[in-house]
């Protein structure tokens, strides 16, 4: 498919998934926000792409809802009235249930909105020069969704922190590492994408079933208590006895080769 406002990309068993508005530090405009779902659910269904990146073209990562937009258009936030009443979001891989590990590359800004997919990526890794606010109280918006996402893998305090000082602080990546936001900090900035590459190369080693089966138990714990949790993640375990990777695995090891995985099920029989 063909889109405006992003650019999809594979480069060998990886999939790229580029913000493209850098005029407007990649804000998301209507537009843009629908083609996020069709972006994902194609890189998804692409069985060549074992894992997926999200980064941005020019100085912003994704600085959320485009302001000028909703400020200008006779619209504005009312065009989201419905998708937030009826829990109906499409924007994000956890929102299109994407079972493929997915890794956001934060170069530059990233504010907003744009910690949607921080808080809803597998492994955030960032530029050494990015920077991370949320300004929605600085005009006039409630922070929300993505801060509750955030709060599950940081320190409560440092979110509210965010939340509450708004546009007039930001967080470096050598803080945002310390509070468990980004697992990584790339130096010097542009090697960001040679990084990302690698690190989605050697993830995409892997069994795609297993990690498939095993993100959908790491995510599900995150809705449930411990022992729900662990039930829950005993079927997925469960799931992969009697899968041909779960062979081809310790044959490869003991022959000393790389392993020939099984491709991933269709989209439809895993979500």
């Amino acid at each position: 498919m063909s889109y405006e406002h992003l650019i999809v990309e594979r480069h060998g068993p990886v999939g790229w998934l580029i913000n493209n508005r850098p005029d407007q530090l990649n804000a998301m405009n209507a537009k843009m926000r629908d083609e996020f779902a069709d972006a994902w659910i194609e890189l998804d269904s692409d069985p060549d792409v074992r894992v997926i990146v999200h980064t941005g073209e020019g100085r912003a990562f994704q600085t959320g809802v485009d302001v000028a937009e909703i400020a200008s258009d006779g619209v504005g936030m009312q065009r989201y009235r419905d998708s937030a009443e009826n829990w109906d979001f499409h924007f994000t891989s956890w929102h299109q249930h994407v079972w493929k590990p997915v890794i956001t590359a934060v170069n530059g800004i990233c504010c907003g909105g744009g910690f949607h997919w921080v808080a809803d990526a597998d492994i955030v890794i960032a530029a050494s020069d990015a920077q991370f606010f949320d300004p929605h109280v600085s005009i006039g918006q409630v922070v929300s969704i993505e801060a509750i996402g955030l709060i599950r893998k940081m320190p409560a305090e440092a979110v509210m922190r965010m939340a509450f000082v708004g546009r007039h602080e930001r967080m470096g990546a050598a803080r945002a590492h310390e509070l468990g936001m980004i697992s990584e900090i790339v130096d010097p900035p542009e090697q960001l994408r040679e990084r990302a590459q690698e690190l989605a190369e050697t993830i995409a080693k892997n069994s795609p079933a297993a990690m498939a089966a095993t993100k959908k138990a790491l995510w599900g714990a995150l809705e449930h208590g411990l022992t729900d949790a662990c039930r829950e993640g005993a079927k997925h375990l469960v799931s992969m006895w009697g899968h041909p990777d779960q062979e081809e695995g310790p044959q490869a090891f003991a022959e000393k080769r790389e392993a020939n995985w099984q491709p991933l099920a269709p989209r439809d029989s895993r979500i």
